[in-house]
C-alpha cells in the first residue's frame, strides 16, 4: 500500500508559474535521485537553506555549483584552507563558516559512504524504510548539519519520504510513475 501525501498546496501552488520554484518542483523536487554528486547537491542545498528562504538557495544556486566545483564529491571533499577561505570570501553563496565546514565534511562522508556500499544511493536504500525520526537519528549520527527540518526535506526532496506534492499537482503522477522509494512503504512504514 503507498503511503499518501499530506495535502500540502502550498509549494505546489507557490511554484506555479514562478521563474525559480516552478522548475525546481516541476522538475526535480520529490523525483527519485540516485547519483552521488546530485545527491551531494541537493544535501548541500537543503543545508543552506537553513534559516533562509527556499527562493534565496535557488537564486544562489548557480553560484553555489559554480564554488563548490559542480558539486563534485571527490573534490569537495578534498578541499583546504584556500577553499575555505575562498568560499568565505565568495559573495555568490551563503558565506556561513559552519555550512561549509559541514559541505567539506560531508562529501568526506559520502566518500566514505560510496566505499562501503558502493554509492550513498546504495547506502540510502539499504536503511529504507524507517520512519521520519528514525531518518533524523540516522542523518545526526551521520552527517554534520542536518537537523530534523534539513533531513526531512532532504528526503522528501530525493523521494524517499512522501509529502513533496498535492495529488492533484501533475508533479505527483510523473513522480508515482517513476515509483520513489515511499511508494514502496507499507501502511507500517514511514
Amino acid at each position: 500500500m503507498i503511503d499518501s501525501p499530506p495535502l500540502l498546496g502550498g509549494y505546489c501552488v507557490v511554484a506555479e508559474d514562478h521563474p525559480l520554484h516552478g522548475p525546481y518542483h516541476d522538475e526535480e523536487y520529490g523525483f527519485p535521485v540516485a547519483d552521488d554528486n546530485r545527491l551531494f547537491e541537493r544535501l548541500l542545498l537543503e543545508i543552506n537553506q537553513a534559516g533562509l528562504s527556499w527562493l534565496t538557495i535557488l537564486k544562489k544556486r548557480e553560484g553555489l555549483r559554480r564554488a563548490y566545483d559542480n558539486f563534485d564529491v571527490g573534490i569537495v571533499a578534498n578541499y583546504g584552507e584556500a577553499d575555505r577561505a575562498r568560499l568565505m570570501g565568495n559573495a555568490g553563496i551563503i558565506r556561513n563558516r559552519l555550512k561549509i565546514e559541514a559541505a567539506i565534511h560531508n562529501a568526506g562522508v559520502f566518500l566514505n559512504l560510496r566505499a562501503i556500499h558502493g554509492s550513498v544511493a546504495d547506502w540510502l536504500a539499504s536503511h529504507h524504510p524507517k520512519s521520519k525520526e528514525d531518518w533524523v537519528r540516522l542523518f545526526k549520527k551521520t552527517f554534520r548539519f542536518t537537523g530534523g527540518e534539513i533531513t526531512v526535506e532532504f528526503l522528501m526532496g530525493i523521494g524517499y519520504l512522501s509529502g513533496s506534492h498535492d495529488p492533484e499537482c501533475p508533479a505527483y503522477d510523473r513522480i508515482l510513475r517513476l515509483t520513489p522509494p515511499w511508494t514502496q512503504v507499507t501502511s507500517g512504514g514511514s
